[in-house]
Order: C-alpha cells, then sequence, then structure tokens
C-alpha cells in the first residue's frame, strides 16, 4: 500500500501502518581510567581562548585506510575528500596513546568488569575472548584515524511495558576527542580537538529493532539508561550519556540519527524522520513520472535490483556532472556575502537540475513551527560537508541580495528551460567543486529510496532546534572494521562471569525499599537515591560508618548528606553529625570543623578526639541553657511592644536577634522552645 498520513502532521503518522522499524544505540561512559592507556579520565572545562600555553598541539591529516577484506569504507572515503586538518591540544591527562605515539596498552579491567555486569543485567551472553576491533574514523576525532572498540556480549533482553526489546550487542570502546573549534581556510577546513575525553571507556548497547512506536523509543532509552546508572559505575553529566536513533518505514530505508541528548524530544524527532522519509518517497516517484520512469515500490522490500539500477543509470545521464564557472555574472550583485566571497578570490560556479524547478522547495513551518521536509534542506547539508556555508538554489531567488536581474542572466547563460532548476556556491573553487558535486549526486538520490545514512539533529544553543535533522555522512559499512594487533585478546574465564552475576547491583526499587523504613521523607528518599548516597546513608544510620561513633539519626544524617555541596568526605562528616546530636558542636560548626579534619589529615581513629578538643577554641560549643535565658530575656525585652502586639508573629525576628546575640553557639531547636515559652508567659 502507499503511505497513508499528511507530511505536514508528523503526530498523526501511524506508525504500524507505515511499516515503522527502531532500534536504539546507546553509549554511556564509565566512571574509570582511560580504556588503553591507564591515564584518568579527567575533563578540563576549558574553551579554545582558555587553553593554556604550555600545553603541546600537534597538527596531522588523516587519510583513511583499507578494512579487513582489502575495501576503503564508503563514509571514510567521504571524509577523506573533505580535505580537512586537524590541531590536536595535550592536555595533562592524554599520554602518547592519546596522540597515538605509543602502543595502547590492555584493557582496563575495572571498564571490562563494568560492561560485563551491565550485560549481566540484561541477560546477555558474553564472549569468550575480546577481541579489540579498530572501526574507522577519519574525522578528527580520532588521532589514529580509528576507534577502539570492543564486543562483550549478545543476545540479551530488558522488558518494558509494550514488551521486551532485544539486546543485539553489548561493546566495549573508547569515546573520541572533543572539538574545540573549526576554522575555514582557503585549503580546507582546520578543526581543533582537545584530547581529554579521548580514550574515556563507554558501553555501548545496540537493540534489536523491537521498538514499536516513538513513545515506545523514550520508554526504552530510560529503562536502559536507569540500568547503566543503577551500576553506580558510570559518569554523570552533560555528554556522558548519548542516545543515537535507528528509524525506517517500509517506503523509506534504515537511518542513523545522532545527536538525541533530550529524551523529550526523541518521540518528535522520530515523526518528523518518518514525515521526511514520506516526502522523499512521493518526490522521488513524482520525478520518476515526469521522466518515464518505473514507479518506486512502497515497499523496500519489493525493490527490483535491476530495475533500480536502470533508474541509476538514467539519472546520471539525466543529471550530468557539468560545474560551470558564473562569476563574471556577479561583478555588481548587491548580495554581500557573494561580494565578499568574490573579493577574498573565491569564485561562484553552478550546476543545472533539469525537471527540479519549483521541486526543491522553500521554507515552510507546520503548525509546531517545524520546519516541513525539503529537497533544499538536503542539498544544503550535503553542500556544507564540503566545508561551504551554503548554498543559493533557484526555487528561494530572488533572494539574500540576489535579484530577478541576477536570476535571469543565469537562466540565459546557461540556458534553462522553464521546467529546469540551478543551485550556486560562492566559495574557493576546489571547494565549490566538490559542494556541488555533493549536491549533484544527492539530486541523483532524489530518484531513488533513500540512502542509508547518518544525520544529526539539529542543535540551537544545546537544544534541538525543532526536531529536524541534515545529513552528516554515508552510513558505515563492514569494511570500516578490521582487527587490533596491539591489543592482545582478554579471555572471560567461566569464574569470573560466575563472580560478576553474584554481585548484580540492586535496581533503584530496591534502594528504595531497603530506606523505606528508616524514618526520612518521600523526598529526602528520592534525593538521596538519586544523588547514590543511600550506601553512605544506611552505613551512618546502622552505625557500620565510623568506628568510633554510634548509629546516626536517619534524618539529620540524610539531611547532612544532602546539604553536603562542598563534597566533604563522610567519616568526617559523620563525626560533626554525631558531635551535633550529643549537643557537643552547633549547627554553624558542622561544614567548618570537618573542612579543618581534612585539611589537616587527621586519621579516622583520631576524628572524634581531634575535633573535640577543637570545638571550643574555634567558637563552636554551644551555648548553656542559662546563657539561651538571658540572651531571650534581653531580645524580648528589647521588641517589647512587638512582642505584645504580634504575639507569635514575633517568634522569626526574635530568633533572628537571639541567635545573633549567642553567635551562632545555640541550639535552634533550644531557643525556639524557650522563646515560645517566654512569650507565652508574657502574654
Amino acid at each position: 500500500m502507499e503511505p497513508i498520513g499528511e507530511v505536514s502532521d508528523a503526530e498523526s503518522l501511524n506508525p504500524i501502518a507505515l511499516g515503522f522499524m527502531c532500534g536504539l544505540e546507546i553509549h554511556q561512559q564509565l566512571d574509570t581510567g582511560k580504556l588503553h592507556s591507564r591515564m584518568p579520565s579527567k575533563l578540563f572545562d576549558f574553551k579554545i581562548d582558555e587553553i593554556p600555553e604550555d600545553w603541546k598541539r600537534t597538527e596531522r591529516k588523516l587519510r583513511a585506510s583499507r578494512g579487513e577484506g582489502g575495501k576503503i569504507d564508503v563514509a571514510a572515503r567521504f571524509e577523506q575528500r573533505r580535505n580537512r586538518s586537524f590541531v590536536y591540544v595535550q592536555p595533562p591527562n592524554a599520554s602518547l596513546v592519546e596522540l597515538d605515539d605509543a602502543p595502547p596498552v590492555k584493557h582496563d579491567e575495572n571498564a571490562v568488569d563494568v560492561v560485563l555486569t551491565m550485560s549481566a543485567m540484561m541477560h546477555a551472553k558474553p564472549v569468550t575472548s575480546l577481541q579489540t576491533m579498530r572501526k574507522t574514523v577519519v574525522d578528527g576525532s580520532n588521532t589514529s584515524g580509528f576507534q577502539r572498540t570492543t564486543l562483550v556480549a549478545t543476545n540479551g533482553t530488558i522488558d518494558t511495558e509494550l514488551g521486551a526489546v532485544g539486546i543485539d550487542v553489548v561493546c566495549l570502546e573508547e569515546d573520541s576527542a572533543r572539538k574545540l573549534s573549526t576554522e575555514s581556510t582557503s585549503d580546507g577546513e582546520k578543526v581543533i580537538y582537545t584530547l581529554d575525553r579521548l580514550g574515556i571507556p563507554l558501553v555501548e548497547v545496540a537493540t534489536a529493532p523491537d521498538i514499536v512506536s516513538p513513545i515506545h523509543a523514550k520508554e526504552t532509552a530510560i529503562i536502559l539508561g536507569t540500568l547503566l546508572r543503577d551500576t553506580r559505575r558510570v559518569r554523570r553529566g552533560l555528554g556522558s550519556i548519548r542516545q543515537d536513533l535507528n528509524v525506517s518505514i517500509s517506503c523509506g530505508d534504515r537511518v542513523e540519527i545522532k545527536g538525541c541528548q533530550d529524551l523529550d524530544w526523541i518521540p518528535k524527532i522520530i515523526r518528523l524522520e518518518m514525515a521526511r522519509q514520506i516526502h522523499m518517497y512521493r518526490l522521488s516517484n513524482m520525478l520518476r513520472s515526469e521522466a518515464n520512469l518505473p514507479a518506486l515500490p512502497p515497499n523496500r522490500l519489493d525493490d527490483n535490483i535491476p530495475v533500480e539500477n536502470r533508474v541509476k543509470t538514467a539519472t546520471k545521464s539525466r543529471l550530468p556532472l557539468n560545474i560551470r564557472n558564473v562569476s563574471g555574472l556577479f561583478s555588481n550583485c548587491e548580495s554581500s556575502m557573494i561580494q565578499t566571497s568574490l573579493t577574498n578570490g573565491a569564485v561562484v560556479k553552478a550546476i543545472i537540475l533539469p525537471g527540479f524547478a519549483g521541486k526543491i522547495g522553500v521554507k515552510e513551518l507546520d503548525s509546531q513551527g517545524t520546519q516541513l521536509p525539503r529537497l533544499g534542506r538536503e542539498f544544503a547539508s550535503a553542500a556544507k560537508l564540503a566545508g561551504v556555508a551554503g548554498i543559493f538554489h533557484s526555487d528561494e531567488l530572488p533572494a539574500y541580495g540576489i535579484t530577478e536581474s541576477d536570476v535571469s542572466s543565469i537562466i540565459n547563460e546557461l540556458s534553462l528551460s522553464p521546467s529546469d532548476a540551478f543551485v550556486l556556491c560562492a566559495a574557493p573553487e576546489w571547494q565549490a567543486n566538490l559542494a556541488l558535486e555533493s549536491v549533484i549526486n544527492r539530486a541523483r538520490m532524489a530518484y531513488l529510496r533513500i540512502i542509508q545514512e547518518v544525520r544529526n539533529v539539529v542543535i540551537r544553543k544545546g537544544q534541538p532546534e525543532d526536531g529536524t535533522t541534515t545529513a552528516m555522512r554515508p552510513l558505515p559499512g563492514g569494511a570500516r572494521m578490521y582487527p587490533e594487533t596491539d591489543v592482545p585478546i582478554l579471555n572471560i574465564t567461566h569464574e569470573r562471569w560466575q563472580k560478576i552475576e553474584q554481585n548484580i547491583p540492586l535496581t533503584q526499587n530496591q534502594r528504595y525499599d531497603r530506606i523505606s523504613n528508616i524514618g526520612i521523607s518521600e523526598n529526602q528518599m528520592e534525593a538521596i537515591v538519586k544523588a547514590e548516597l543511600d550506601d553512605i546513608l544506611l552505613a551512618g544510620f546502622i552505625g557500620e560508618l565510623h568506628n568510633s561513633i554510634p548509629a546516626l539519626p536517619s534524618k539529620a544524617w540524610a539531611s547532612a548528606l544532602l546539604e553536603n555541596t562542598e563534597s566533604i568526605s563522610h567519616e568526617p562528616l559523620a563525626v560533626a553529625i554525631h558531635l551535633r546530636e550529643s549537643d557537643s558542636l552547633t549547627r554553624e560548626g558542622i561544614l567548618p570543623l570537618s573542612k579543618l579534619a581534612i585539611k589537616s589529615n587527621i586519621p579516622s581513629s583520631d576524628l572524634v578526639s581531634w575535633m573535640s578538643d577543637r570545638i571550643a577554641n574555634l567558637g563552636f560549643a554551644p551555648a548553656d541553657t542559662r546563657a539561651v535565658e538571658a540572651a531571650v530575656d534581653e531580645a524580648i525585652e528589647e521588641m517589647r511592644d512587638m512582642v505584645k502586639e504580634r504575639g507569635f508573629g514575633a517568634l522569626g525576628p526574635l530568633m533572628g536577634v537571639v541567635m545573633k546575640k549567642l553567635g551562632g553557639s545555640a541550639d535552634g531547636k533550644l531557643v525556639n522552645s524557650i522563646l515560645r515559652a517566654k512569650i507565652e508567659e508574657l502574654n
């Protein structure tokens, strides 16, 4: 059946009727050392203009190597043609391994154990021998031109409300370098990376295409993310976890979408991709009909390979690569961008797209403010991969300073018919040629079923702009993988796997259950578990945190843990809470005394005596009852009129005055109790 649904109303599209298929790839950083260099996994939050001058910089160009089968991967071949150079900044946690000037060492054992644990939690089956592979990556994010990745387990499953979702593979791999900036030069782009993130261990979990709807994709991502965090061995924070979506419908094909950081956006991103695939399918058949070519079947499984090969040949003939230099037509053009480009030595080049007039499209929005799919965006994203700022096409002109007169000149120069379209690019000659070649290739693809490719969510200010995507590169094939001979094979013994299975971490629900009856509030429970503090909470509550102090009151200890924004070590903090609950220390003295103990490097066994000896000298000893009563009497006398007029309404102001008089050395509960008694007596 022909695909049913309005492209302008993505929310109404029926996944089942459209033959929807979807799988997820989750990439989560592990909280261990780097995978193959024994360096710490520390990130330096520096922008490009904040990098210390003494950090070494290395400039390189990368080229694609042949895979195990002797072929160069299509994605790697394209990246190499972009003519980019790369500058690598070497921070203190980047060794010669990260710089690819020394061979890698064996796997970090902690990272292996964490991924084995995750595999067991997903009921996956471990492989007996871990063989590291090299995965070709030539976008510069790996100094070596490849990423090291190791298959750890296969054939797992997780449960969701809409049924089980299979886990195809669980891999352990290196994270990539972090991009700092991109500079345009006449010879191509120069991309600057920092190597602090390169080599941090990642677990990659790829699901089977068992996801049945866009909402189910979001649920699955949440369940997987929660499961990985349950190990308590993953990194937290922005960028530590990434979700990729593999999406297709019957009339389209598999597309991998990267950049889905915000889980709430996943359903919309998927629905918009469904709408894009429908639009491209319908456009393809419109073009085929006008060219008297066989129609594209509504289901890719029905594609006839010989027929499609003939269509490819016909479209290549219909859209030849004939790039024309039209710079002379723009000597008096009003477009500031074109004039600037020409002044800087660039050229303006053009290609003809026969039969494409009115089919490239202009920017239109749906009712949700999302850009509708159009071929022009596909052309622009293809051209931008060559490093150009953008292109101009005839469907959107005159505009951008290009006048009606300019358009007429181009039509005359290129001898265009009313059904023909044209595309312009202003850039250095080699770059304009590559960009327009990419556009021609994309135009030829418009006659075919959409290609399998990697796309990226359009981001503005750290968030998806509207849920739409742009093309990044062709979907990599098997040619990008080949064995890593520098890392020895790691055998997983039966005993090691048994030990992993016997030490499965608690789930979030189990963690809630075990602290549900110790006397803290629901809000505190939620905050404690979310902050991964429940183990410490229980250790303090049952008296196992420190040998010299008894069990701590649950509410006081929970509050101290949640208020510990300065990340003070738990033992000194627990001792301070014990002294506070014993009326030996004021509340105001808890954090300063704990920090002083840490700074003084006091042994654990001496904490109680050392802290007790210093309370009085530091002014953190609680005031006695007589001193509190005297301060209360003095404050009430000073504010007698307010107390008579407002009664207990004067309690707040009085508390502040009394605590100030006592220098913060009184117990707030005691002050409150005495104040209430005195106010009641006065009235």
